[in-house]
């Protein structure tokens, strides 16, 4: 059985939103970004880009996302 994703980021921003996945799978954690097409709609009313990751994995990505 797979885990459970779970949301730790939300940003606007697409490049920024890429790059943050891309640094946890750097370290081998599985991210996915959720709403990627939605967030140019609605002249920025949508909520974001929401960054997911597996529930085990969560504590270890948010630690990775505070380091510069």
């Amino acid at each position: 059985m797979t885990d459970a994703l779970v949301e730790i980021a939300v940003v606007n921003d697409p490049a920024l939103a890429e790059i943050l996945k891309g640094r946890l799978r750097s370290e081998g954690l599985d991210a996915r970004l959720f709403d990627a097409g939605f967030s140019g709609l609605l002249g920025g009313a949508f909520p974001g880009i929401r960054l997911m990751v597996p529930a085990a994995d969560a504590d270890t990505a948010r630690t990775l996302l505070d380091l510069p």
